[in-house]
């Protein structure tokens, strides 16, 4: 609907409101998501191979989600060798294109259960650039030598093309490396050499201090009747762990290249904390109960990030040993921190423990990911397409965007669980209690997780039997008469009092009115 001089007029019908699917549509679209695409060359040389290197005769897999679309990596694991390889975008959008020109102004994919709004048209994202399998693909590749299974020597960057073998998921991967699914042979070996390195690195990772937060991803099913099926929070799988170490360890490496040598590209920064952040921090964690770890007396910046490291893999060692806090702990480790944003200049990546870092691996569904390869290529020599002229601005613009893409997904998981938990009443009846914990505090209430996958919010209001205000450290809300306290972390037993389901909003009262 489209309003004007005081006239509304029809654009677009999407469906029934009774559909979540149209639902989420017509949020993206609200939002300025799922708009058209520039104008853009279809005569694509696909057969041109001058000046790649050959790696169709290799073996190359890739690793993706189930209802993944568009691939941006592969890997080839060998026994002295790691090669990843990522889609070669920029030989399909010209830098200053109109498609480019879009794409800079999307800045991300979007996605949203069961649908995506692309950066760049599905022509591109799903198919040409789309690593699939048994078919030729253009790619930027990162080799590694290998050392006793541990990078050693000098990488080497480069396009290439290749013809991957496998579209593997990460449940078909990890039950191939359990032994519970037969694969072949060489397959099998591949994902087991790729599986130590990746080990090996995340332990590495984690020796030099880089952040440890646990926290699972809520995943939907679909009815196919336009409602929510079910939710469940889903671990990270163990194959996941294999992906994200190489690309991790391809984005160190094209950041070490482009910053050691002083050039500009769009570097994935993650500056140190504030120390009176992280003192804050452990204050509150203290405060509930979670072991810190020491403090000296004068707090650098840089002591202020080992802490934080410190106090990630304590909160995370005391939520699955105690039990508690492991929807409410995690937060406030990342509380403390500064956001993670994109910067023409490399300012190192406190999180990762990393000194240089960029996003390189997904370049169909991130522009800064596409400067980088321009940046990259320029630096081989194989290119001369330009950087943008105003760099500091293309980051803060796509670093806003990132923000507004996660908001947004966020927004649509909390509409999906709303359907859901009326679905769900509507079954065990209004009066049905969860078992939760609190998560959150502010002044006028409290938020809880509840029945593993919901979330809801108790007003201060409806707290029984006295006036409850927020403790200085942000941490309870405490009865000013009786000193009743509701605790971060602490287990609670709720009903479900109303649910706002466009919005995504539950409202909660206690399952014991006179509790």
């Amino acid at each position: 609907m489209a309003t004007g001089k005081g006239r509304a007029r029809l654009v677009r019908v999407l469906g029934s409101a009774a559909s979540i699917r149209t639902v989420l549509e017509g949020l993206l679209i609200q939002e300025g998501e799922l708009r058209g695409f520039e104008p853009y060359d279809t005569g694509y040389a696909l057969d041109d191979h001058a000046g790649r290197v050959d790696l169709r005769n290799e073996l190359s897999f890739t690793i993706d989600p189930e209802t993944a679309k568009d691939f941006d990596d592969a890997l080839t694991v060998t026994e002295d060798r790691a090669f990843v390889h990522i889609a070669d975008v920029s030989w399909f959008v010209p830098a200053g294109s109109p498609l480019d020109r879009g794409a800079q102004d999307r800045a991300f994919s979007v996605y949203v259960p069961g649908l995506v709004s692309p950066m760049l048209p599905p022509e591109l994202s799903e198919e040409l650039c789309s690593l699939r399998p048994n078919t030729d693909r253009l790619c930027l590749t990162v080799e590694v030598p290998l050392d006793d299974g541990l990078p050693a020597g000098e990488p080497r960057f480069y396009r290439s093309v290749i013809r991957s073998r496998e579209r593997l998921t990460y449940s078909r991967a990890q039950a191939i490396l359990q032994g519970a699914e037969q694969a072949e042979q060489d397959l099998t070996d591949a994902l087991r050499r790729a599986e130590r390195l990746a080990t090996m690195l995340r332990d590495r990772r984690f020796a030099r201090g880089a952040l440890r937060i646990e926290s699972g991803e809520v995943t939907f099913a679909f009815d196919g009747e336009g409602g929510v099926e079910r939710a469940w929070r889903e671990a990270e799988p163990h194959a996941h762990m294999l992906v994200e170490e190489l690309m991790i360890l391809a984005n160190e490496l094209v950041a070490g290249l482009l910053a050691g040598r002083r050039r500009e590209a769009l570097y994935r920064v993650h500056e140190l904390p504030d120390p009176q952040s992280v003192q804050l921090m452990l204050a509150r964690l203290d405060d509930l109960g979670v072991p810190t770890p020491p403090v000296p007396e004068r707090l650098a910046p840089s002591d202020a990030a080992a802490i934080a490291g410190a106090a990630s893999e304590a909160v995370t060692a005391y939520v699955r040993t105690s039990g508690r806090g492991r929807d409410a702990f995690p937060p406030l480790v990342l509380q403390a921190l500064k956001q993670a944003r994109y910067d023409p200049r490399n300012l190192g990546h406190m999180g990762l423990a990393s000194s240089a870092y960029c996003h390189f691996t997904s370049p169909i569904r991130r522009y800064p990911d596409l400067v980088v390869h321009r940046a990259l290529l320029r630096e081989l020599g194989v290119s001369d397409e330009p950087l943008p002229e105003d760099l500091p601005e293309v980051a803060e613009h796509a670093s806003v965007r990132e923000r507004h893409a996660s908001q947004l997904e966020y927004r649509a998981d909390e509409i999906c669980l709303a359907w859901l938990l009326e679905k769900r009443l509507f079954e065990l009846g209004w009066g049905a209690t969860f078992g939760g914990e609190i998560t959150g505090a502010i002044p006028s209430g409290i938020f809880v997780r509840f029945d593993d996958v919901f979330e809801g919010y108790v007003p201060a209001r409806r707290l029984p039997g006295d006036y409850f205000e927020l403790n200085e450290l942000a941490t309870a809300l405490v009865g000013r008469r009786g000193g009743r306290t509701y605790r971060l972390g602490d287990p609670i037993e709720v009903r479900v009092q109303d649910v706002r389901r466009s919005e995504g909003k539950v409202e909660l009262a206690f399952a014991d009115p006179n509790q």
